[in-house]
């Protein structure tokens, strides 16, 4: 994966650090696929185990990754509270969001109907 699409010494260096994440988020996720499909067909039990571990390391790194994102470029910590730990369609959600409604079916229990303040 390529790092800078521009030339790097025209970057600032937010941008830069930004880049350097994002690319090393879609490394951890090339690893964590490799890790989860060699698990799942090693036939030795302890192979198996510290392929489990290990795609397990890939998912912590990307998680801190991604919390990195979240915290130092713009748009990823409200497309990250739009999505994450919802229990409705994701497309539901997406679709509530688009429309800008206020009580979208990401909220854990809702009905759709609104707030009872």
């Amino acid at each position: 994966m390529q790092q800078f699409m521009e030339p790097a010494d025209t970057l600032d260096q937010k941008t830069a650090d930004q880049a350097r994440a994002i690319t090393s988020l879609g490394e951890e996720l090339e690893a964590i696929n490799y890790y989860n499909q060699r698990m799942a067909v090693a036939p030795d039990e302890e192979l198996r185990k510290i392929l489990v571990h290990n795609r397990d390391e890939e998912i912590e790194h990307a998680a801190m990754l991604i919390e990195w994102l979240r915290r130092n470029m713009d748009k990823w910590d409200e497309e990250l509270r739009t999505y994450l730990f919802t229990t409705a369609s994701i497309v539901d959600v997406e679709e509530a969001a688009v429309e800008g409604t206020a009580d979208s079916p990401s909220s854990e229990g809702s009905l759709g109907i609104g707030s009872l303040r």
